[in-house]
């Protein structure tokens, strides 16, 4: 009778772990998280950006993206993204994917702009910048000369 109590505890223990490792995940995530506006930008090309990457203005996390699909239409990226309620972003902010470094991982860096409008739940960025193909570019580079002959 003596170890099966203890089994007891220690299972409720594992328990409580367990519980307090998902409320942690859940608070920490986007999955929690209440009061941002979503936003909507299409981009040519949003290659290395998924659902959950970060939305950075000078450098610190705003928000996260929470969709992203094909337009049928224009063939362009449509990206979701939920951002922080408080911040005031106007109607000419800039959109650029971007990465932390070479070979570091991407995200989507805003730049205010200096117009007066407000940018409300569910409006669109007009002015966005895709990701660069870095591989696509050193490819350019090293048979450009071949096809100038």
């Amino acid at each position: 009778m003596k170890n099966s109590f203890v089994e007891t505890i220690v299972g409720a223990v594992v328990l409580a772990i367990a519980a307090g490792f998902f409320m942690f995940l859940y608070n920490s995530s986007s999955v929690g998280a209440t009061g941002g506006i979503k936003i909507i930008a299409e981009f040519e090309n949003i290659e290395g950006i998924s659902v959950g990457s970060d939305i950075r203005m000078a450098g610190i996390k705003i928000g996260s993206v929470v969709e992203q699909k094909l337009d049928p239409e224009s063939f362009q990226a449509v990206v979701t993204m939920s951002v922080a309620g408080n911040l005031k972003l106007t109607d000419d902010t800039t959109a650029k994917i971007t990465s932390e470094g070479l070979l570091g991982s991407k995200f989507i860096a805003l730049e205010i702009g200096g117009s007066d409008e407000i940018l409300k739940d569910g409006d669109s960025l007009s002015h966005t910048q895709s990701a660069l193909d870095i591989w696509a570019l050193i490819n350019e580079f090293m048979f450009s000369d071949k096809k100038n002959k």
